[in-house]
């Protein structure tokens, strides 16, 4: 199915927004208001078997208007930007905030500050549509199809507006774009995958991802089946972060402070390999950092492991306060390095491997044991044996079970950052990693 639009009316400005927001906080009774803006204009073209079968855009608009009176607060929402709907949410509001109990963590909006201004919306990207989806699209199919191989994916664009706004003149606004590409590659059973995502459209590199999503799957064909034991593993960058995205997800004070969190006690002190470093770089050109957060606070470069030493926790506001945090630190725009001497591709590190399983991606990653982040998940879109520095085999998918926290305990090689996306993660920089040892601990039919 292909819906192309005739053009959509524009994104609401900051003007619009400030205009909007005020005309809320003239009109509320309450304590403290605060107005969230999300006008997100987004694109998807999917392809499967090597053709076309949706090309759509959607539109949506949303106002939210949270009030409290002392600790009772009410949020409603809007999708009608016209003055008289937007009293009405107030309204509403107003009313569900009277009738709920106080929240005992309630805080007041955060103080007004000044946002850093980030380049989160690149115009080739907020102008693309459908004809241009359709083309990177079809670019990806060609390729596949010249190999007699069948291809499956996406091609997707989005524009939002956001805002946040607050009665003590707290006031946000930015636009933020983003293009994402996914393509699995099948020849026979055997799958290859690649995927981007950037603030750019034109830096999907759709032709090189195809490739080597093709590359992947032709050398997949004929998978023998190993033994599930320990194995030395050469990890892709897009298996790296499946697994690190878990790590940080862990990374919550709340549960530190409970005495849950696999990390309670190690504020401070090492948890992973001592070369390791992982900060927020919110103004790296291929990473998509933002100005504010949707509580309203301004995104922070930070350090998170320095050297493989615990630094930061991820804070709600009330869990700050009661630690005594000033700053709180995001973590949106994550990278991942290695201190010391790094090779300069994949390559070099099948080349520098005597015995090992290379790992393109792992799928359908999940706890174990949050205590001491024990996950399981398997690997997809090619796994290969390397035997004497040279990938000799395509090899049947294992199921893993193993902690980050063990297994990035030590490191045997490692490339520069490089982009990674995967379905547990949204956009990290990170390494393609060998480790000593990672553990398969069976084989799956698939």
């Amino acid at each position: 199915m292909t819906v192309l639009s005739d053009k959509w009316p524009k994104m609401t400005s900051s003007d619009e927004f400030r205009f909007l927001s005020e005309l809320v906080m003239t009109r509320s009774s309450a304590d403290h208001t605060i107005v969230s803006l999300r006008d997100h204009h987004a694109g998807t073209t999917r392809f499967a078997n090597n053709q076309v079968i949706q090309n759509v855009d959607a539109r949506r608009g949303t106002l939210a208007v949270t009030v409290a009176f002392g600790g009772q607060q009410g949020t409603a929402s809007t999708t009608d930007f016209t003055a008289g709907a937007i009293q009405d949410t107030l309204a509403r509001a107003e009313r569900i905030a009277r009738m709920s109990p106080a929240d005992p963590e309630y805080l007041p909006p955060p103080d007004p500050c000044l946002f850093p201004i980030r380049e989160t919306a690149k115009p080739e990207t907020m102008a693309a549509g459908p004809v241009k989806r359709l083309e990177y699209a079809n670019e990806a199919i060609g390729h596949c199809r010249m190999e007699n191989i069948m291809a499956a994916g996406i091609v997707s664009s989005a524009a939002t507006a956001v805002g946040v706004a607050a009665g003590n003149g707290l006031f946000g606004y930015e636009r933020r774009a983003d293009a994402r590409f996914s393509l699995t590659a099948q020849a026979g059973e055997a799958t290859g995958w690649s995927a981007a995502t950037h603030r750019s459209i034109d830096h999907l590199k759709i032709q090189e991802r195809t490739l080597a999503a093709i590359a992947k799957s032709k050398r997949g064909r004929d998978a023998h089946e190993l033994p599930a034991e320990h194995y030395p593993v050469i990890l892709e960058p897009a298996a790296v972060a499946g697994l690190w995205a878990w790590l940080m997800r862990s990374l919550d004070a709340k549960s530190y402070m409970k005495g849950t969190s696999p990390f309670a006690g190690k504020l401070g002190q090492a948890i992973v390999d001592e070369r390791l470093t992982l900060r927020n770089v919110p103004d790296h050109a291929d990473l998509l950092g933002e100005g504010f957060t949707n509580e309203g606070l301004p995104s922070t470069d930070s350090v998170w492991i320095d050297h493989g030493i615990l630094k930061q926790l991820a804070y709600d506001r009330f869990t700050a306060k009661a630690a005594g945090v000033e700053t709180i630190p995001t973590l949106e725009a994550p990278t991942l390095s290695v201190e010391g001497s790094s090779v300069h591709s994949i390559q070099e590190l099948i080349k520098s491997t005597e015995r090992g399983i290379l790992v393109t991606n792992f799928w359908y990653i999940r706890p174990v044991n949050p205590r001491d982040l024990m996950l399981t998940g398997m690997t997809r879109d090619g796994t290969f044996l390397v035997e004497k520095g040279e990938v000799v085999s395509a090899v049947k998918n294992f199921r893993f079970h193993e902690s980050p926290l063990r297994a990035f305990q030590r490191l045997s090689a490692w490339t520069a950052p490089m982009e990674a996306v995967n379905s547990e993660t949204g956009k990290m920089l990170v390494p393609a990693m060998v480790l000593p040892h990672v553990h398969f601990s069976s084989g799956t039919r698939f």
